[in-house]
């Protein structure tokens, strides 16, 4: 079965569950304003009782569309509203109905400013159940939602899904799909690091006569392959790299052991100051984002001073979206879209004995 007929199928069966009363949710639309511009928000709310929360839906990179159906998150907020919580998820600027220009290099603290701007609206309403307020998040929510909870203590719990670590994660799954390519890993390793070298050295403004030194012991320069997977211009001259350093809008700070850019400052103190029950869940096939580094990380911090606030739930057949797969490499072709087994009924039965009953 092709993956468009597969999404279509299983749209079709969650919007037939909605309809015949199965999942019981009404969705309604509650709006706000951020920096001046209307986000267009949608609330799920269960039809039969007052919502005992609500967990606002982060999602990851890129643009959203919730006007439309999705199958992936309609199965949540179908679970959330069988167990009592009502969802709210919103479009951001320059997508669905918001207002606004799309930006892909949106920080990270300005993302979580927004949602707090979204949970001030819904309290200021008094929206049923927004005393009791959670988030669910995947992937770039990794650093947000932390960050959320950092300005809103009072965040009632946290279901990280594919988290991060505050490192940029895109070298890693360069590096993944160098090797999924047929790149042998040690060369893949060695090209991703000179080639963040290079990044770094270009970000932090060093001169072109540097640029040009460091090209000449670069060895990716010479791999033909990596070149053109990442479209390297191999002679860059000096005014198109001066006219480059001139465009960059945000100056990162980079980590001085692996050079990868520096999302969130601090990230462990961060972390460190969660006091409300976190559910960490990943995909063991995920190559997008370092999953490992992330649990490590949650338990040196979230479960260091009491392990009854940190909970891992690993999928050893799910992807970085928690869909079944036999590699997990970016490119790979699934014969179906299928959430791993368990996986919705993990978060449900981490709420029943970590939220609703607090």
């Amino acid at each position: 079965m092709s993956n468009i007929l597969t999404f279509t199928f299983i749209s079709f069966l969650l919007n037939f569950s909605l309809m015949s009363g199965q999942g019981k949710v009404k969705t309604d639309t509650l709006n706000f304003t951020f920096e001046g511009r209307k986000l267009s928000g949608f609330i799920d709310r269960p039809m039969d009782a007052e919502p005992a929360g609500i967990v606002i839906i982060v999602p990851g990179h890129g643009k959203t569309n919730f006007t439309k159906k999705n199958w992936y998150y309609d199965s949540l907020y179908m679970s959330f509203g069988k167990l009592g919580l009502a969802s709210f998820r919103y479009d951001k600027m320059g997508c669905g109905n918001s207002d606004g220009q799309y930006n892909h290099e949106q920080s990270v603290s300005n993302s979580a400013k927004e949602i707090i701007a979204a949970i001030n609206e819904l309290k200021r309403r008094k929206v049923p159940g927004s005393e009791k307020i959670g988030l669910w998040g995947i992937s770039r929510a990794g650093y947000i939602c932390p960050l959320v909870i950092q300005d809103y203590p009072s965040i009632t719990f946290w279901i990280s899904v594919s988290g991060t670590d505050g490192l940029n994660s895109f070298p890693y799954k360069l590096q993944s799909d160098l090797i999924f390519a047929g790149l042998p890993e040690s060369k893949a390793k060695l090209f991703v690091a000179e080639y963040l070298q290079q990044k770094a050295l270009i970000e932090n403004g060093g001169t072109y006569e540097e640029y040009v030194a460091l090209k000449k012991r670069h060895e990716f320069r010479k791999n033909d392959f990596f070149m053109s997977y990442m479209n390297i211009d191999r002679e860059f001259p000096k005014d198109l790299y001066d006219n480059y350093q001139k465009t960059l809008k945000v100056k990162y700070k980079r980590d001085k052991e692996s050079n990868l850019r520096i999302l969130v400052p601090d990230f462990d103190k961060v972390l460190n100051e969660i006091r409300c029950p976190v559910l960490a869940i990943v995909g063991e096939k995920d190559f997008i984002v370092d999953w490992r580094k992330t649990l490590l990380l949650y338990n040196k911090t979230i479960g260091a001073k009491d392990k009854k606030i940190l909970t891992i739930k690993r999928f050893p057949d799910g992807n970085h979206s928690l869909i079944k797969c036999k590699t997990g490499a970016s490119n790979e072709r699934l014969d179906s879209m299928e959430l791993c087994e368990g996986y919705l009924n993990a978060m449900t039965l981490w709420l029943k004995e970590n939220a609703l009953n607090k």
